[in-house]
């Protein structure tokens, strides 16, 4: 699968000129979600306020990604490394933050260090990338580009099916383009102001032996 001609010259710097307006426009909503945020996760239950794993990025490039703390501490020690249907691990603050998409709000972190982008597939954990390439043929191409914030999979798989997703990821990376971007960052946008993410059903894949 190639990508366009023109992905290495548009992307970095769309997601820079975005990000900088973005932050520059609205510092005084960036500023109170980053201070009221992280007091209400740490008056929940006094636990971590980021959330941080490592996450497959271009070329299967393995970053850590930082979120907003949805989920009761040590979660992972009681539980699969990804989200399932209705998982009781989610706090009552994190389902708010999951509806709203803030939970991602520091993984802005990797857009401005050049390890994600704007929009993309979604960066999936080291162990759920591996499962899903040895279940799913060629799932590995959608990490020929950096993963994305948010995506066409993000908006549309809404079963979260992993076939799917990858066949989401793929028709982005072939159409991939300023305009579509731009429609991707407004969808999203609405669904965060609409509080309409987070309907997955949770993940298809096996569980490990």
């Amino acid at each position: 699968m190639n990508l366009p001609v023109y992905y290495r010259t548009y992307k970095r710097l769309f997601d820079l000129i975005v990000m900088m307006l973005a932050h520059l426009i609205l510092a005084p909503i960036w500023i109170i979600l980053w201070i009221s945020i992280p007091i209400i996760i740490w008056i929940g239950d006094r636990g971590p306020i980021f959330f941080k794993q490592y996450r497959c990025g271009y070329n299967g490039k393995p970053f850590i990604l930082y979120k907003f703390r949805t989920m009761v501490k040590d979660a992972s020690n009681i539980g699969p490394f990804w989200t399932t249907k209705n998982d009781p691990r989610i706090t009552g603050f994190g389902r708010i933050l999951r509806k709203t998409a803030l939970d991602e709000l520091p993984g802005t972190i990797s857009i401005w260090s050049g390890k994600m982008s704007l929009v993309g597939p979604r960066a999936l954990n080291v162990e759920e990338q591996k499962l899903l390439e040895d279940e799913i043929p060629e799932f590995s191409k959608r990490l020929i580009v950096k993963p994305g914030l948010t995506g066409l999979a993000q908006l549309y798989n809404i079963t979260n099916d992993s076939t799917q997703k990858l066949n989401y990821d793929v028709k982005y990376i072939q159409a991939m383009s300023i305009w579509l971007d731009i429609k991707i960052l407004f969808l999203s946008i609405t669904n965060t102001i609409l509080v309409k993410w987070d309907n997955r059903e949770g993940n298809n894949i096996s569980k490990p032996n």
